[in-house]
């Protein structure tokens, strides 16, 4: 079961701000001495609070005697470049919330847009009461749809060129296997058959596919539903017949 995520505010309770005061000082300690064994960096730290008359340090108070004196050893430049206090620390948290709410905002602004796309797509008709503001964003966002299309399309067929070409069955390998098969038994004269019958069902679609010449208008017999070659079905033209 996931620990339920805490609200960063300050704690009314005196009580519970004291457990949970204790508690979260524990953790860091812990966190600070896996963070110097790991890493291998010099680390310390001193915690005030008004529970306790002296302040807690770690590792020890030589030890943070010794990290502050190489602290201090250091150009001030180095000291305050990555330094930060209580209202440089507050500013970071707000800068990084409003990139946050403009993410938010943008991705909201983008559902509102393709909500209103599927609309006019449902609609079948313009709607009158639209701004150019939402005009404008709504021309983006199909741009960026048709953009997306096109690149999977490039994708889809780049994949589908690389892909070896696989020939199709032949139909004299199938009568050959029918024959290899059929020799030497009983199964011979019945391969024979079938390629007997093969044959003439080629001959029969090649003179259909020439309208039946040289067999005596037998095309046009077998394919009744044809018709006149020019006409059309109602929806688009029969691309066999022009």
């Amino acid at each position: 079961m996931t620990r339920k995520k805490v609200k960063l505010a300050f704690i009314a309770n005196d009580s519970a701000r004291k457990a949970t005061f204790k508690k979260r000082k524990k953790g860091l300690m812990k966190k600070v001495s896996e963070l110097s064994t790991l890493c291998g960096i010099d680390a310390c730290a001193i915690v005030y609070s008004s529970y306790d008359p002296q302040p807690e340090v770690w590792p020890s108070p030589m030890g943070v005697q010794r990290v502050l004196s190489k602290f201090r050893r250091m150009p001030e430049l180095e000291q305050s470049k990555k330094m930060v206090n209580q209202e440089s620390f507050l500013r970071q948290r707000i800068m990084k919330a409003k990139d946050q709410l403009k993410k938010q905002r943008k991705d909201n602004r983008e559902k509102e847009m393709t909500q209103l796309m599927f609309q006019y797509l449902s609609a079948g008709k313009i709607m009158h009461n639209i701004s150019m503001v939402d005009l404008n964003d709504l021309a983006w966002l199909i741009d960026q749809n048709l953009k997306d299309i096109n690149r999977r399309i490039e994708v889809l067929t780049k994949n589908v060129q690389s892909q070896p070409q696989i020939a199709a069955p032949v139909v004299t390998d199938v009568v050959a296997k029918v024959e290899d098969n059929g020799q030497g038994s009983q199964h011979g004269q019945q391969g024979f058959d079938i390629n007997v019958d093969l044959m003439q069902k080629q001959n029969w679609f090649m003179n259909l596919m020439n309208n039946g010449s040289g067999d005596g208008g037998a095309g046009n017999e077998a394919m009744p539903f044809v018709g006149d070659v020019n006409q059309q079905n109602g929806f688009w033209p029969n691309p066999f017949f022009h």
